[in-house]
């Protein structure tokens, strides 16, 4: 990975050089502190004092060209503005025109002192990370509370910047009453959600956005679509074109991944019975659920790399493929074959066009509506989480039409291959597939990637917050990196290249996805087996019990991402939801005492209610450490994390068909163990990594 001494050097803005914080320089001073303790010449008081001093006047010298240029900024406008007082008095339509360029160029310009900002920001946020890993100090946490608490903080002004906002809300005012609103004498201030049409603005928006980032519930639903981003943005304006956006493309996409998740889970309610039905076991219902994870591990491989050159013709395919699938499912029935019960599920699982959904996003999708975009994402994969089960308890009647059944086993399959029918014929209707362009050395489409992390986390978190682990740390740099090859750059182009761009950190958020899948996995697809077993509950019950859990994954995320996460750490968060989905999972098992209601109902939710804000809090923390040459390409993060996802369904899926050989009053306990194993040593692994991180 290219050095972020590197990254920083080329993107700086050249008559600004001097100014920003003197990245090289703070990094060889650390590594001369690591050789002077160990040869004795220093004591580490000394070591913590110098670094602080030199700490103070880096940032002391950023400040003072902030409030130098901000200056410069007010002086303009005051100039602007003293000629829009005169233009009221005599307007000239010309002179109008000209004015609001004049403001814009402002505007521009602030961009890139914010661009300033936000690279200073980062390169003071991977020193403080650098000294505490090489140290072993928690000194971020001390330097950060001395000096943003301190009634004269500098560091403050870099966390907050008033200034700058100060001057952003002059330019969109201006503009504002400049731009024609026909007659209208409303303000910016009047009436705050008054859309104002100017690229300028918006992007002035983004760019604060990034600056001053603080985690909110639009941001945390984001960060579960894991769309990966580079680490740092362009000085340049970067912005989807809007010619590659259209609103109903977009809204298509979501839908495509509501009825795939409605696909999903609309059968897990009646899998047993069908297996029954079909001369199976109940158990076969495991095998039933996961053929169509199996498939999915294989289609989002071609579906990603197919995205590449077109977001059409896939999302056509896949509607094809569920459409023949579904139908395949529901005639499963009448010709009393489990075969094509099963080739029904893997042809469903063949369509699964979830990676060209989330691609469509990341580079079509214009910046200032992405994030979004990426909530709609995630919403509508748990609206539809929730909608199967709830549309399957619906489904409880029997009749036949041609000597075709229709009862509750069969129905799914049919709704869906309705459903997937209708979609076909709106999608072919209004689907208009953007311009491509041709992918050279990986490049991402329309440089989208280095603002991407507006979409999935907000690119920049707070400065200087100890939150953030990002990949590329320069310890595991040498010096020689500053020259890294151009190769170092490219997209990963196979699974093994982007396995080996995993560190031991990334492998440990995986290995935390995969586990809370796992676990979520064999709650919801042995519930059927397990609850008729123990209460005797009917498909509708059933169906109200998994549509209950799906309902809970937005209100939870509401509370995670609006308060908790701006409570505590992500790896606080991380920990204690770890150690929650154990404790569920241990008060799922069947002691000796009779197994009630109460206590699966309970255990259950406490486990997958965990699991969520595990996810959401994982998939936050996977997105800032993994390689950026993952966020792009083919073989990107979100690639993988779906991988290892689908990877643990499958695994959960087989576990219940195998150990419902040896009899379904040993199946909770069984299939419980290796949750449990699992859990445990992600729990290890947790505790390993980041204690040596930190």
């Amino acid at each position: 990975m290219v050095a972020f001494g590197k990254k920083l050097k080329e993107r700086q803005i050249q008559e600004w050089q001097g100014y920003y914080i003197n990245y090289k320089l703070m990094k060889k001073r650390v590594k001369q502190y690591a050789s002077q303790i160990e040869a004795g010449a220093l004591d580490r008081r000394h070591v913590l004092k110098d670094f602080s001093r030199m700490l103070d006047i880096q940032i002391e010298k950023i400040v003072l060209f902030l409030l130098e240029q901000q200056g410069l900024f007010a002086r303009r406008i005051a100039q602007l503005n003293e000629q829009q007082e005169a233009l009221q008095e005599e307007p000239d339509i010309s002179k109008i025109s000209e004015l609001r360029e004049a403001y814009r160029a402002v505007g521009r310009d602030l961009l890139k002192l914010l661009f300033f900002v936000e690279m200073n920001g980062i390169g003071l946020r991977k020193i403080l990370k650098k000294f505490d890993k090489r140290f072993g100090y928690k000194f971020t946490d001390y330097y950060v509370k001395t000096r943003a608490n301190h009634p004269y903080s500098q560091l403050q002004q870099v966390f907050k910047h008033v200034g700058l906002g100060a001057v952003v809300g002059a330019i969109s005012r201006n503009l504002a009453d400049l731009q024609d609103r026909q007659g209208s004498y409303l303000s910016i201030y009047d009436e705050p959600a008054l859309p104002l049409q100017d690229p300028v603005v918006d992007s002035l928006k983004a760019a604060v956005d990034r600056v001053t980032y603080s985690t909110n519930f639009l941001d945390f639903l984001g960060q579960h679509a894991l769309i990966m981003h580079e680490e740092l943005p362009s000085p340049v304006e970067e912005h989807v074109d809007d010619q590659r956006y259209h609103f109903m493309s977009l809204l298509l996409n979501l839908a495509n991944t509501f009825l795939y998740m409605v696909n999903t889970y609309i059968i897990v309610p009646t899998a047993d019975d069908y297996s029954m039905s079909l001369g199976a076991a109940a158990t076969v219902c495991g095998i039933v659920i996961g053929a169509m994870a199996v498939a999915q591990i294989f289609s989002s491989v071609y579906f990603s790399a197919w995205s590449n050159k077109s977001y059409f013709r896939p999302l056509v395919f896949s509607s094809i493929v569920l459409f023949i699938g579904n139908a395949m499912y529901a005639m499963a029935y009448d010709l009393n074959s489990i075969s094509i019960l099963l080739l029904g599920r893997v042809f469903c699982g063949l369509g699964s066009a979830r990676a060209v959904n989330r691609r469509y996003i990341s580079d079509c999708v214009p910046l200032k509506i992405r994030m979004q975009a990426s909530a709609g994402f995630v919403s509508a994969s748990a609206l539809g989480m929730a909608c199967g089960p709830a549309l399957a308890g619906l489904l409880q009647t029997n009749f036949k039409i041609f000597n075709i059944t229709f009862n509750q086993d069969t129905l799914p399959g049919w709704v869906m291959t309705v459903a997937w029918l209708i979609y076909l014929v709106w999608l072919w209707i209004s689907f208009r597939e953007p311009a491509h362009e041709t992918e050279v050395n990986h490049a991402p489409p329309t440089q989208s990637n280095a603002e991407n992390d507006k979409l999935e986390k907000g690119l920049v978190q707070p400065l200087l917050t100890s939150k953030e682990h990002e990949q590329g740390d320069d310890d595991q740099e040498c010096d020689a990196s500053e020259e890294a090859p151009e190769e170092s750059r490219l997209a990963a182009n196979s699974l093994g290249s982007a396995y080996r761009l995993l560190t031991p950190s990334v492998k440990v958020q995986l290995l935390i996805y995969f586990m809370l899948k796992y676990a979520m996995e064999i709650l919801l697809s042995e519930s059927s087996v397990i609850t008729t077993y123990y209460f005797g509950w009917t498909t509708s019950t059933v169906s109200i019990f998994l549509a209950c859990l799906g309902l809970t994954v937005l209100p939870i995320n509401i509370v995670v991402g609006s308060y908790i996460s701006n409570m505590y750490e992500d790896r606080q968060i991380l920990l204690a939801s770890e150690i929650v989905v154990l404790l569920g999972i241990l008060f799922s098992f069947h002691f000796i005492v009779p197994y009630s209601v109460p206590q699966y109902v309970c255990s259950g939710l406490v486990m997958f209610v965990a699991a969520e804000v595990l996810e959401g809090v994982n998939l936050s923390l996977l997105s800032r450490v993994m390689s950026s040459r993952l966020s792009r390409g083919t073989y990107n993060g979100g690639l993988l994390s779906t991988e290892a996802g689908t990877l643990a369904r499958v695994i959960a899926d087989a576990t219940i068909t195998l150990a419902g050989y040896l009899g379904q009053s040993r199946l909770l306990n069984i299939t419980l163990i290796p949750s449990l194993v699992i859990c445990i040593a992600s729990i290890v692994a947790t505790c390993c990594t980041y204690n040596s991180l930190y």
